[in-house]
């Protein structure tokens, strides 16, 4: 008698207590079932599709009020067993009812079309439920006066529809659309005037409602497990994107302050980034010694001839990698919680296969050529910066729009905007070659096409708006991403500058971009020299008293400098000792570990003078001694070196130390001070 989860394909499933029958006493289910029987009556009916199918629904829920408000008032204390059961399972049926109504109401109108007949089935299901229940119920056992039991009776009647109701109008309407999509699948441009007619009976007749129906789309893409399901979803998040722009033209910017979170914009959990490359983790593995990195950075660290572990040293006994799914799973609710993008190869191939159809192609191509010719076509500013940012939005959304987008020819055109004296213009060029940026091909793109790179690099030195700044900060990052592009970005001393520029005195949030696109530079190890000529370690350390909300990207790429940068590194970061022992005593987890790590290389390589100057900061030992219960494994070995090494150098017994003259200060063993704790 009951349906399944399935009956219902709206985007929001019935809670748990929607197929389980309340234990209540008699009176108690009695008022539940009279309170759900109101809270259906009192929602509006769907308007645009399903019409009949709702009232209908609706209707009877509210005659169904008037026979429990009738048994509330009956004088009987205990209903019979039978009529009990009834009840339990008519609360069931009502609960469904009701999510079923909310979900058609909420949901995505193009694919509650193109579902038409199976929700009009789950109605009618529900409304053979409850005729069924009307049918067992023992209505004279009940006591009811004759009015209501004349109710009852009605009630009967109407539910005994033998088939479901499959609106004539409706059904029209979805072959209309299903005619539409088939057309794009072959690359024939649709009738503008028959899409705006489709359009207008689904009431979406602006673009401001075209786009909450790509969002209502796209939440019912992950809502669905089947292939087919998924690929007729995209196929109309391709419509819809193709309506809006053809029916009522590019949409107005809304202001912003910020594009779009990215892994630039907040903290990344210690736990969720790889030790090697101190990034995101996409594809968390673990290796022989149980420790966990990204696929890609332990895989080219194997490959380069390591038989260790980057983390605890310990030889490998095997070089198999175990996805940790666990964490994956854990790093993918994070980002959707951050409203982070997050796309691994794995789900790139399966969103792919899936969202890979004809209709989809066809509209994406459709949606960008038009755009691109009315980029072309536009004559004012205010013209250009709508288009531009449809483009923004468009290739925020999926590889294919990326690749559609630069096909087209697209960045060519962008590039000319990125110097525009329009601010909001200049801030949407290059966000969309950011978002265009995220596709691997069109970073060889960007990099060869004549103008880009260097486009890009003036709106970071000297973009009209931090915003614009931060967002070519954060291209430069994006671009980094490919080896080759690293170290040629790393020989460019204008790239140097303005990140270094944009971190000492850009917002927060674009200083982090900065520091973010700093981190990667440094990863090869000829950049980090020219980072140091350029004032790194000083900068490092300016950010980190003027902004402790920055203090664990700068102490990160203060570690990376001094681990690849040599003696000269060490030299430029000896006055960071002080910075970095407050960074370890009252900084996140993640800066604690960085700032000790950084310690340890710098008294290293340093000598006794830095360890006299580590010594001499006030409370140093207590501390260590903090950061050894409480930091994170990497943080606690790196204390208890720094440890080791304090209590050598007060003992006299730091042999192995290497002394510098690279400072005034001169340190000996016979004038070494007691530790203080």
């Amino acid at each position: 008698m009951a349906i399944s989860p399935q009956s219902f394909p709206r985007k929001r499933r019935p809670s748990a207590g929607s197929f389980i029958s309340p234990t209540l006493s008699d009176r108690r289910l009695v008022q539940s079932l009279l309170l759900v029987s109101q809270e259906i009556s009192s929602l509006a009916p769907l308007q645009f599709l399903l019409k009949r199918n709702s009232v209908s629904i609706i209707r009877k829920s509210n005659l169904l009020a008037f026979l429990f408000e009738e048994l509330l008032r009956n004088p009987v204390s205990c209903f019979a067993p039978t009529a009990i059961l009834c009840f339990e399972e008519m609360y069931i049926v009502l609960q469904r009812m009701k999510t079923l109504i909310e979900d058609c109401s909420n949901g995505s109108r193009t694919w509650l079309l193109m579902q038409n007949e199976s929700v009009s089935n789950g109605f009618h299901e529900l409304t053979l439920d409850l005729s069924t229940l009307l049918d067992i119920i023992p209505v004279k056992g009940l006591d009811l006066v004759e009015d209501i039991e004349e109710l009852v009776l009605l009630i009967r009647k109407q539910c005994s529809e033998t088939s479901a109701y499959v609106d004539p109008t409706d059904e029209t309407l979805r072959r209309d659309l299903l005619k539409m999509l088939d057309q794009i699948k072959r690359e024939i441009v649709p009738d503008h005037k028959k899409l705006a007619e489709i359009f207008e009976k689904l009431d979406l007749q602006d673009s401001a409602s075209c786009s909450d129906e790509i969002k209502s789309l796209e939440e019912e893409f992950q809502n669905q497990r089947d292939d087919k399901s998924k690929s007729e979803v995209t196929a109309l998040i391709g419509l819809v994107r193709y309506a809006k722009c053809v029916l009522f033209g590019a949409s107005t910017p809304k202001s912003h302050g910020r594009r779009q979170k990215s892994m630039t914009d907040t903290i990344i959990p210690a736990d969720f980034r790889c030790p090697i490359t101190l990034d995101l983790m996409r594809d968390p593995v673990v290796v022989a010694t149980g420790q966990t990195y990204d696929r890609t950075s332990i895989n080219r660290w194997i490959e380069s001839g390591h038989n260790t572990c980057p983390k605890t040293g310990q030889i490998l006994a095997h070089t198999n990698l175990i996805q940790n799914r666990a964490l994956r799973n854990l790093i993918i609710l994070w980002c959707r919680e951050q409203e982070i993008p997050f796309q691994t190869t794995e789900v790139n191939d399966k969103v792919k296969a899936a969202t890979q159809n004809k209709s989809l192609c066809g509209a994406t191509k459709m949606t960008v050529l038009f755009l691109i010719t009315k980029l072309t076509d536009s004559e004012s500013v205010e013209a250009t910066n709508r288009v531009v940012h449809e483009l923004r939005v468009l290739a925020k959304t999926d590889s294919e729009s990326r690749a559609c987008i630069a096909e087209a020819g697209a960045i060519p055109l962008l590039v000319r905007f990125l110097g525009s004296d329009n601010p909001n213009l200049q801030v949407n060029a290059v966000t969309t070659l950011l978002n265009l940026s995220i596709l691997e091909a069109n970073k060889t793109r960007i990099m060869e096409i004549d103008g880009a790179l260097n486009g890009v690099i003036e709106v970071l030195r000297s973009g009209a708006t931090w915003e614009a700044k931060g967002n070519a900060a954060a291209t430069i990052f994006s671009l980094a991403g490919v080896q080759s592009y690293r170290k040629r970005l790393g020989k460019k001393t204008r790239v140097i500058k303005g990140l270094m520029d944009l971190a000492k005195e850009g917002p927060a949030s674009s200083r982090r971009d900065a520091l973010v696109a700093i981190l990667s530079l440094a990863g090869e190890r000829d950049t980090v020299g020219r980072l140091i000529e350029g004032g790194v370690v000083e900068m490092v350390i300016e950010v980190m008293a003027a902004s402790p909300e920055e203090a664990e990207e700068a102490v990160t790429v203060l570690e990376v400098v001094v681990r690849r940068g040599g003696l000269v590194a060490v030299a430029a970061a000896y006055h960071a000792i002080k910075k970095l022992s407050v960074v370890m005593r009252s900084g996140s987890d993640r800066a604690r570990e960085s700032a000790a790590a950084t310690l340890v290389n710098i008294c290293r390589k340093g000598g006794s003078e830095t360890v006299a100057a580590l010594a001499a900061m006030p409370g140093i030992e207590r501390v260590i001694w903090e950061l050894m219960g409480t930091g994170t494994e990497r943080g606690r070995r790196k204390a208890a070196s720094l440890l080791r090494m304090l209590r050598r150098w007060a003992a006299g017994l730091d042999e192995d130390v290497p002394t510098t003259t690279g400072h005034s200060t001169t340190v000996t063993a016979t004038s070494r001070p007691v530790l203080q704790s």
